[in-house]
């Protein structure tokens, strides 16, 4: 991938050359031109910017620069390269080349004859992961650095006759200039591309990949400062470990950004990992009924009620488990299961 960043502060794009991405540069995976954009403006202070028209605050900068900078930048003028801020070590094989694990690019890419132009601006489209992972796939991306009350509207109506435009906001909020969201889509989206991670799973697992936040994350050792490790994380169980992992994910979600769960793909037990509470439910039943374990188990799952215990002790019948069920509906679900009962009642603990 080539990416070109126009700007009246190159030295800004340094944090560009560390990391993962001046090792991805190092690798020849990423190549990376940044342009001063005075070079292109004329007089004595190299000016760039002037008063709007109707009048009002600030300065907006000249469309009589930026036009010849991004049509030299789309003709292939390459700037000043950055190089990979210190030497990487590459004779240690990462984990997708010990297990032999194949490229999975993401889909995306549009009309690849045209470079993309992407404009931070805060009055631009939100910048998704979604964005991120299409992204990735582009050959050549040109980043526009406004500053000021940004740049005249003329250059990017221009611009679309050499670039694919999009205006693009990372958050809800004003910066100085366009440059900080530069590094932060630069990041994002040269992240994803096949290589540049040594395990393909970290970012395919990451928040927002599956539309959803990513669960809280615990190392070694079990026990730090008198405060535990979910106990699951070192039960061996796989199936166990990704459930817990998935509810976490979920649950964050529902907390932090609970629009999210709106447009996400949730099967039957997202919902009821959402929605289901811990409750006990308690039956007199008859005292020579029996109660088989793992057949009841199995019977009150089909209703919505998971049980992770199940005792009897002479004629009361303990069941603890999750249901989303309203609390009636539980005791009715474990009663119909055990088929005749006395009296119950189910308690959310």
């Amino acid at each position: 991938m080539r990416l070109d960043v126009v700007t009246i502060f190159p030295g800004y794009l340094d944090p560009l050359r560390h990391a993962l991405l001046g090792k991805a540069i190092e690798q020849g995976i990423l190549s990376v031109g940044v342009h001063d954009l005075r070079d292109w403006a004329t007089g004595n202070h190299k000016s760039v910017d002037s008063p709007p028209l109707g009048g009002g605050p600030g300065m907006v900068m000249k469309p009589e620069v930026w036009g010849p900078a991004l049509d030299d930048v789309a003709a292939g003028r390459a700037g000043t390269a950055l190089d990979s801020a210190e030497a990487h070590r590459n004779d240690k094989l990462r984990h997708d080349d010990v297990h032999d694990v194949a490229p999975r690019p993401y889909e995306g890419g549009g009309d690849t004859d045209k470079p993309l132009l992407l404009v931070p601006t805060p009055a631009g489209k939100p910048f998704t992961q979604k964005d991120a992972q299409a992204w990735s796939r582009e050959k050549h991306i040109v980043f526009a650095c406004g500053r000021y009350e940004g740049i005249d509207q003329r250059v990017f109506e221009d611009a679309t006759h050499r670039y694919r435009v999009h205006e693009v906001s990372i958050g809800d909020y004003v910066l100085i200039g366009g440059e900080v969201a530069v590094l932060v889509i630069a990041e994002a989206v040269t992240r994803l591309i096949p290589g540049v991670l040594g395990n393909t799973e970290s970012h395919e697992d990451d928040s927002f990949s599956d539309g959803l936040l990513e669960g809280p994350s615990y190392t070694k050792p079990r026990v730090w400062r008198g405060i535990e490790a979910p106990a699951v994380l070192t039960s061996g169980d796989h199936a166990k470990v990704e459930a817990w992992r998935r509810e976490q994910s979920l649950k964050r979600t529902r907390a932090v950004r609970p629009e999210l769960l709106e447009q996400a793909e949730l099967s039957a037990d997202d919902r009821f990992m959402l929605d289901a509470r811990d409750v006990v439910t308690t039956l007199q039943v008859g005292g020579a009924k029996r109660i088989v374990a793992k057949q009841m188990r199995r019977a009150l799952k089909k209703a919505g009620y998971r049980a992770t215990r199940i005792a009897q002790e002479g004629s009361v019948l303990t069941v603890e488990g999750r249901t989303a069920l309203p609390v009636e509906q539980a005791t009715r679900a474990v009663g119909d299961v055990v088929g005749t009962y006395e009296s119950g009642q189910t308690i959310e603990v």
